[in-house]
């Protein structure tokens, strides 16, 4: 039985397909826990889709023993990736359910060059009203990580 058979599976799951090599990628790491190719939709050429052999929704969902190893894949495909590409950085990313467009949990790393266009988040920043609002926010916050 491979790495890939002896995991849980979504048969719908388009990742889950790739990963049983029911669909074509191309490849450029893989070992027992995970799973890069490159995307077939770029942001620039060489950006990468790491995701988790079993299937995994969200980031929340990637089991507590996989992390570890799982985040030491994407460290590696990181610096591989920048090396590969001479590529003068990286960014790196996880979209959970929001802008997550195959519910696969699944990292994206994009290499990087000053000046290549891309500005920061995808997003407009905000700003809080204030220090009393930041308090808050980060209370909220604490309260909900002791409760898990």
């Amino acid at each position: 039985m491979t790495a890939a058979s002896s995991t849980r599976s979504d048969a719908g799951c388009a990742f889950c397909r790739v990963v049983r090599g029911e669909a074509r990628s191309h490849t450029v790491l893989e070992d027992e826990i995970s799973l890069g190719f490159l995307d077939h939709r770029p942001l620039f050429r060489g950006h990468c889709l790491l995701v988790p052999r079993e299937h995994v929704p969200t980031l929340a969902d990637l089991p507590p023993g996989l992390v570890g190893p799982f985040f030491t894949n994407v460290q590696l495909l990181a610096r591989a990736m920048e090396t590969g590409l001479q590529a003068e950085g990286s960014f790196v990313a996880v979209n959970n359910r929001i802008s997550q467009s195959v519910p696969h949990m699944h990292v994206h790393l994009v290499p990087r060059r000053r000046k290549d266009g891309l500005r920061g988040f995808f997003w407009p920043r905000q700003k809080y009203a204030g220090d009393e609002e930041m308090a808050e926010v980060a209370a909220r916050i604490r309260a909900a990580v002791q409760a898990l």
